[in-house]
């Protein structure tokens, strides 16, 4: 049994409400396995480098990023200010292009009269993705796509292994949850990932793919209040919401006229995007 200690900390048999978590399965050599970085050959956890058209298409960043590397092509590329945010001019111009889920143009002008880089999420997140995965960069006061990003354009197949590489292996998602306990879960992605892949077939509350799918830390454990499920949404659940690998659902609440429970579970991309090579505790010939 994986770190059979921890799973008899009676602050962790409390947290937990009964609940087994998903990795427990996993033997030693599996759950450290997952907590190094993915590689096309050897490692625990493989992305798919080879999704079509459609795949892309239903990951709200991999269409999205296709749509920005598309503009920084062109000769222009796209205007920068001064502190290094793209222009006003070029935000409005990507908000026209970009179809992100839940976002309505109409409804966000007329919360802003005007909208800067960071006012608009998704082009402020993918565009920072795209920088730290050199696809794009400055040039001249203006953002223009790399040499490596123009491959990508070329051979988008590969574009949203790329830029979840990225994202979650090489980039800090802290601020994603205002950085609610430094940013944890995501030093555990690949063990989350896979624990979501045996977890999250059906629907799930963040609380219960939380205790289902973390490790806890100390921080987590000794909070008055439930923040641990606050953290596993923003700098997990909503991101592999984004990457198009989780689906979500809202609920009403009886007798809550202004919250709305959500719910996750795996899309179709997920199992189809992420391999995971792992063996189960006392099933030494088992793979998954």
């Amino acid at each position: 049994m994986v770190v059979a200690a921890m799973l008899q900390n009676p602050s962790v048999i409390k947290w937990l409400g009964g609940l087994e978590p998903a990795w427990k399965l996993l033997d030693i050599d599996s759950f450290s396995g997952l907590r190094e970085p993915p590689s096309p050959n050897g490692s625990a956890i493989q992305l798919a480098a080879d999704l079509t058209d459609e795949e892309l298409k239903s990951s709200p960043i991999g269409r999205n990023a296709k749509a920005f590397l598309d503009k920084t092509a062109q000769p222009s590329g796209l205007k920068l200010t001064a502190t290094g945010n793209l222009s006003r001019a070029a935000v409005a111009d990507m908000i026209d292009v970009f179809n992100w889920p839940d976002f309505y143009k109409d409804n966000h002008l007329r919360l802003n009269k005007v909208i800067n880089e960071p006012d608009f999420l998704p082009l402020f997140f993918i565009r920072h993705i795209a920088q730290f995965a050199k696809l794009v960069h400055r040039r001249k006061g203006h953002m223009k796509t790399t040499a490596a990003g123009r491959t990508m354009i070329e051979h988008p197949e590969a574009l949203q292994a790329v830029l979840f590489h990225t994202a979650f292996w090489h980039m800090d998602l802290g601020d994603l949850g205002r950085g609610l306990h430094g940013g944890w879960p995501h030093g555990d992605i690949g063990i989350v990932l896979w624990s979501l892949s045996v977890a999250a077939n059906d629907w799930q509350s963040r609380e219960r793919l939380c205790r289902l799918c973390t490790v806890p830390i100390k921080g987590v454990l000794d909070a008055t209040w439930d923040t641990g499920s606050l953290a596993m949404e923003a700098n997990v659940l909503r991101p592999l919401l984004w990457f198009g690998l989780l689906e979500l659902k809202q609920e009403t609440i009886e007798g809550d006229k202004l919250n709305r429970r959500k719910l996750y579970r795996k899309s179709p991309l997920f199992d189809r995007f992420c391999a995971f090579n792992v063996t189960l505790e006392g099933t030494a010939n088992h793979r998954h």
